[in-house]
C-alpha cells in the first residue's frame, strides 16, 4: 500500500524517485507506464470516438473516468500486493513509480539536443530536433524561433513533467501521481480543439486544466524564489508582469511558467506560430531586454532545475508541519 500522504517517509521516497531520475531517466529498454496508458488510450478512442457531437462528448468523459480510475486502481493494488509480500518490495515498487511519473533528466537532455546544433551552427538540424518536442512547424524558423520553441517547452512542461506529479504524489503517492500521468497523457492524445477531438477530448483537457491549476502557479513562485540566488536572473518586477499577463495566454496554466521564464530570462516569448500551415498569433509575455539566441536555452534548464528544487522543499516545508502537529 502507498506510504501515507505527506510524510516523512513519502518525502525520502520522492527525494530517491527524484535521484533515480537524474541518473536513468526514462531508458528505452524499461517498459514505461505512460506508454502503456497511451496504448490504451489509443484503443479506446478508436471504438469510441464516433457518433454525434453530444454522444462523443458523453464518452469522452467515459474515456477519462475509466483511464483515470484504472491506472490509480492499477498502481495502488500493484503497490499492496508488493507490500503484502514484503514491506520493502512496496517500497521498491513505489519508487520505481514515482520515478517513472518524473521527467527531469529527460527534459534537460530534449532541450540540450536542439541546442547542440543550433550552437554548432547546423540550423537544419536544429529544426529537426525542435520538431520531436513541440507541435508548431519548424521548417522556416531562424535561431531564435527555434530557441523559443525550446524555452517554452522546457517552462511549461516544468510542470507537466515534475512539479504537477511531484504535488499529487506528495498528495498521494505514486498512485495519484501516476493518475495525475494518465490525466496528462489524455490531454495530449485528446486534448485538441480539433474537429476530431473538440468534443471527445472535452472532459480530459478540462480536467488537465485543473489537475495543473495549483502546480502551475506555485511552479512560477517557485522559479521566482530560486532566481533570487541565480546569477543573471531579471527576478525584479518578474512577479508582477507575471500576474499581469500570464491570464492572457490560451491556455489558463501554461502561461504562468511561460511568463515567469521570459522574464527572468530578459526575453519575450509568445508571438507568432504556424500549426499545418495555418497562423496562431500568440500572447507576447515578458520584456524583450535580449534576442532570443541558443544560450537562453541553457539558462532555461537552469531555471527549471531550480523551480522544482524549490517546490519540493516548499512541500517539504508543508509535510514537515503536518509531521510537527500530528
Amino acid at each position: 500500500m502507498s506510504v501515507e500522504p505527506l510524510s516523512l517517509a513519502l518525502l525520502a521516497l520522492l527525494l530517491g524517485a527524484i535521484a533515480l531520475d537524474l541518473l536513468i531517466g526514462d531508458p528505452r529498454w524499461l517498459p514505461h507506464p505512460v506508454v502503456a496508458m497511451g496504448r490504451l488510450i489509443e484503443v479506446l478512442e478508436r471504438r469510441w470516438n464516433h457518433g454525434s457531437p453530444r454522444a462523443r462528448r458523453c464518452k469522452g468523459f467515459l474515456l477519462t473516468g475509466c483511464v483515470v480510475a484504472l491506472v490509480y486502481a492499477l498502481a495502488w493494488s500493484g503497490l499492496t500486493l508488493l507490500a503484502w509480500l514484503h514491506p520493502w518490495l512496496g517500497r521498491i515498487g513505489e519508487l520505481l513509480l514515482l520515478a517513472s511519473a518524473l521527467a527531469i533528466k529527460g527534459l534537460r537532455d530534449a532541450a540540450f539536443v536542439v541546442a547542440d546544433p543550433l550552437v554548432k551552427g547546423d540550423l537544419t538540424g536544429a529544426r529537426r530536433a525542435v520538431a520531436m518536442i513541440v507541435g508548431r512547424d519548424t521548417d522556416t524558423l531562424d535561431e531564435a524561433g527555434v530557441t523559443r520553441a525550446t524555452v517554452e517547452t522546457v517552462a511549461e512542461n516544468t510542470v507537466d513533467g515534475i512539479t504537477a506529479p511531484l504535488f499529487w504524489a506528495l498528495l498521494g503517492g505514486a498512485p495519484l501521481a501516476l493518475a495525475y500521468k494518465a490525466v496528462n497523457t489524455l490531454d495530449s492524445m485528446v486534448g485538441h480543439r480539433s474537429e476530431r477531438y473538440a468534443d471527445f477530448g472535452y472532459a480530459s483537457a478540462r480536467l488537465d486544466d485543473l489537475a495543473n491549476w495549483v502546480p502551475a502557479r506555485l511552479t512560477a513562485l517557485s522559479m521566482w524564489l530560486a532566481a533570487l540566488a541565480l546569477p543573471g536572473a531579471r527576478w525584479r518586477g518578474a512577479l508582477a508582469g507575471t500576474w499581469r499577463e500570464a491570464p492572457g495566454h490560451p491556455s489558463p496554466n501554461a502561461g504562468w511558467p511561460e511568463a515567469m521564464m521570459a522574464y527572468l530570462l530578459g526575453v519575450q516569448l509568445g508571438g507568432t506560430n504556424t500549426y499545418g500551415g495555418r497562423v496562431s498569433e500568440r500572447v507576447r509575455l515578458g520584456e524583450p531586454h535580449e534576442p532570443l539566441r541558443v544560450v537562453h536555452i541553457e539558462r532555461a534548464v537552469r531555471h527549471m532545475h531550480g523551480a522544482w528544487a524549490v517546490f519540493f522543499l516548499l512541500m517539504a516545508a508543508v509535510a514537515g508541519v503536518r509531521s510537527a502537529w500530528a
